[in-house]
């Protein structure tokens, strides 16, 4: 069977939603048999999709398999950019390593990598991100913001208010983030977010955002070693959570934001993400390559910069460290 026009039925039928297509139409909108459509079908469901074939109305899906098909995830989505084109991978070492691929193949703007399993994971500090197929949602965004490269690392802030923001209203959790990036359920992880950029004497020419998110796996599928330090969305609310829906969610808010941004500064993203914060007024150690500063963190700057006041009452401006929260 052509696994691409099996595919393409899918798209179609999701299309229609509750309405049924007829076997007809859809042969003679694909240029092939009744039979060879049947025949698809069957190919679907053997993908996981379940199919309601209504006498003499035609076929509808019922329900989709939990993957991430990028027709599957555009079918509803309605963003203006961010997930126009989607590639879907069933594995892959990592979706940054693919995204800077494409990005400087020439990318569009808004252009997403999603992988069901990575194997080499990886996020702040080259740390391994473990990333178990069909557990979580790994994806890399392409954007092609017109800034300056100063400002690059605001975007890191502004994708973890969206997630947060995506989080909040497809689980109604309600996920705090430690500075810069990291989403928290009290002291345990369950998103990482990686920002990357590619720029020349010209400035920026593309921003890779990375975003790794737990979403259904349960205690023993992590490593004994970070059982402790990490959790899902899942473990978090007692329930399974619809990858789909929460990648939807994601691509929307990010989009949202980043044109907040873009049109209005960073301030109204600045109360957002202090809004949202586990470091704000806590007492945390910040590991840096030359130094380590204990203290209060009292908030951030208008370009995201973290200020900590340690305990001989001075200032510091953190551009970039590990956050331990004390």
């Amino acid at each position: 069977m052509n696994i691409t026009v099996t595919l393409e039925l899918a798209k179609r039928l999701l299309s229609a939603g509750e309405e049924p297509v007829s076997g007809q139409q859809l042969a003679e909108e694909f240029g092939i048999s009744r039979t060879a459509i049947w025949k698809h079908m069957k190919e679907l469901e053997e993908m996981g999709y379940e199919i309601d074939s209504v006498r003499k109305k035609g076929y509808r899906i019922t329900k989709s398999p939990d993957n991430l098909e990028a027709f599957s995830v555009q079918n509803g989505l309605n963003t203006r950019k961010i997930g126009n084109h989607i590639t879907h991978l069933e594995q892959c070492a990592s979706t940054q390593i693919v995204a800077h691929k494409l990005a400087q193949e020439g990318a569009a703007d808004g252009t997403v990598v999603i992988a069901e399993l990575q194997t080499e994971g990886r996020g702040r500090l080259m740390r391994k991100w473990d990333s178990a197929h069909g557990k979580g949602i790994w994806m890399s965004v392409i954007l092609r913001p017109d800034v300056p490269p100063h400002q690059a690392p605001q975007f890191t802030l502004v994708a973890a208010v969206a997630v947060v923001r995506a989080i909040q209203q497809v689980t109604g959790l309600e996920p705090m983030i430690k500075w810069p990036n990291d989403i928290l359920f009290g002291a345990k992880k369950a998103t990482g977010i990686l920002t990357e950029l590619q720029s020349d004497a010209d400035g920026i020419q593309a921003l890779i955002i990375g975003i790794g998110v737990n979403v259904n796996q349960q205690l023993d599928d992590f490593d004994a070693s970070v059982q402790d330090i990490a959790t899902s969305l899942s473990l978090e609310s007692g329930t399974i959570v619809n990858r789909r829906e929460l990648a939807q969610e994601i691509l929307r808010c990010l989009e949202r934001y980043t044109d907040m941004y873009i049109e209005h500064g960073f301030s109204p993203l600045k109360q957002l993400w202090e809004a949202h914060s586990a470091t704000i007024g806590k007492a945390v150690r910040a590991r840096m390559s030359k130094e380590t500063l204990e203290g209060i963190a009292e908030g951030i700057t208008e370009d995201g910069v973290l200020q900590l006041r340690t305990a001989d009452g001075k200032l510091h401006g953190i551009y970039s460290a590990d956050i331990e929260l004390k």
